[in-house]
């Protein structure tokens, strides 16, 4: 028959729940630098998701008024989701002289270098104008 015996008392030492609260913690430093990175993507995805919005709206109504644009480069700004933003379109000729490209541009505030939004669509000379 074996008996049993423990030869130590039970319970962890002080540098063993030392070790085990320093690995804990880096784990919730962890945890919370993924957190604030998924709220900062977040609020730069709305942001760019507004930046588009803004962007089709302007070439869906040159494209509703029927606007035959003048070459060159037009700047604006307009409003989606309670932030303004501002917008440049670059009107170029295509090789067939009843379209036009027209590029617009979407920024968060004047003079920024970064588009929030690109898009690219082409405008219809109007039948019968004969621009």
């Amino acid at each position: 028959m074996a008996i049993w015996r423990r030869t130590s008392d039970t319970g962890f030492t002080l540098v063993e729940v030392l070790v085990a609260l320093a690995i804990i913690s880096f784990a919730l430093l962890a945890a919370l630098r993924a957190a604030s990175q998924g709220t900062t993507s977040a609020g730069e995805l709305r942001s760019r998701l507004l930046a588009r919005w803004v962007a089709e709206d302007v070439l869906a109504l040159r494209r509703a008024r029927g606007d035959w644009m003048p070459l060159g480069i037009h700047r604006g700004a307009g409003r989606q989701g309670g932030v303004e933003f501002v917008w440049r379109e670059d009107v170029t000729p295509t090789a067939n002289p009843a379209f036009r490209r027209v590029d617009i541009l979407v920024f968060a505030e004047p003079g920024e270098t970064r588009p929030l939004a690109r898009l690219t669509g082409f405008l219809v000379l109007p039948p019968g104008t004969g621009r």
